[in-house]
């Protein structure tokens, strides 16, 4: 037991003499700073549009049957001539998702052939209220503001490790060179 904390004194003199030779802080001026997510990133969900303004959800539901920890509650409607809201012959009237039951694996990203929901970067999640953590699908619909149909740059097929990105993946987090320990 000793031994354990004069290791852990040892790494917390060791940062604190670093920072006093002048190589800077280990602390993020967190909610001033912000640490910048990796693509593969998988945080708030949202619900994307075409570029002509239509939802990209068609209501198939396919996301909420993947789900394993069954957080996303679908009802489709049909679409109408005076009424277009999708593309397709179906949209989703009622989009949510339950937050505190989702475990962020992007299974419902994977399953939806429209590329309608995308797991965003976004990771604050805190809330006042337990009922705060349904998030509704006007929550999660992109603004038309926004721009329409931002393709998510991510595709979990495809290999996005770069020698670049293995090298900061595989850094110490306390250091800025990442080779330091």
């Amino acid at each position: 037991m000793l031994i354990e904390f004069a290791k852990g004194a040892g790494i917390a003199l060791g940062h604190m003499f670093r920072y006093l030779a002048g190589k800077g802080s280990v602390t993020l001026e967190y909610p001033e700073v912000k640490r910048e997510q990796p693509a593969f990133f998988r945080g708030r969900h949202r619900l994307q549009r075409y570029e002509n303004g239509l939802e990209r959800c068609v209501g198939c539901a396919l996301c909420a049957a993947v789900c394993p920890s069954e957080a996303i509650y679908l009802e489709a409607a049909e679409n109408t001539p005076e009424n277009r809201v999708s593309a397709g012959e179906r949209y989703a009237e009622v989009y949510q998702i339950h937050l505190l039951r989702c475990i962020f694996c992007g299974f419902c990203e994977e399953a939806c052939p429209e590329n309608a929901i995308v797991m965003g970067s976004n990771f604050e999640l805190s809330m006042d209220k337990r009922t705060d953590f349904i998030a509704q699908k006007t929550d999660m619909l992109d603004a038309p503001e926004k721009g329409f149909g931002t393709p998510h740059d991510y595709d979990p097929f495809i290999s996005h490790v770069t020698p670049e990105s293995d090298k900061e993946a595989k850094a110490d987090p306390w250091t800025k060179t990442g080779t330091e320990h």
